[in-house]
């Protein structure tokens, strides 16, 4: 296969590649565009590790092709909050301790943020944990995770 030029938004920013369109979006972002949040873990879409909001749902990023993204936006953990101005869902995993090894959070985070900018309610125990079911942490036992998504749950939705 050929190299092509391929145009997408990632975090707000235009960006244009010249790759392989079979090489997965998470080569890209990782090789490419040096966004090394997002982690491979199983290379298989189980385990969650390298999701990122692609045009607003949630996608494993080693499963899809870059050539698949001409056009698309993406948001990677990168894209929410930063150093000096954390988004409310980290400060939460913070306030918590709802990260170990760290290897998973900014999958769950990026999953976790997805669900609460489209639910409009504060979300139960049980939802929290569907919405994080494709992803997987083998430090935490999700106690801690699914508290720190119900303490930003309910701030975003005081501040609203």
């Amino acid at each position: 296969m050929n190299l092509k030029e391929i145009s997408f938004t990632v975090n707000g920013q235009s960006v244009c590649v010249f790759t392989y369109p079979a090489k997965p979006l998470l080569d890209v972002l990782r090789e490419e565009l040096n966004l090394t949040g997002s982690k491979e873990c199983c290379g298989k879409g189980e385990c969650g590790s390298c999701s990122v909001i692609l045009d607003g749902e949630v996608v494993c990023s080693c499963l899809v092709l870059v050539g698949q993204v001409e056009g698309k936006d993406i948001k990677t953990i990168e894209g929410i909050g930063d150093p000096d101005h954390l988004d409310p869902l980290q400060e939460a995993f913070l306030d918590c301790g709802a990260t170990q090894c760290g290897y998973c959070t900014p999958g769950i985070i990026v999953a976790a943020r997805a669900y609460l900018d489209r639910i409009q309610h504060i979300p139960t125990h049980e939802e929290i944990k569907d919405a994080l079911a494709g992803n997987l942490c083998r430090c935490t036992g999700y106690t801690k995770i699914i508290q720190a998504v119900k303490k930003a749950a309910e701030q975003q939705f005081i501040l609203r």
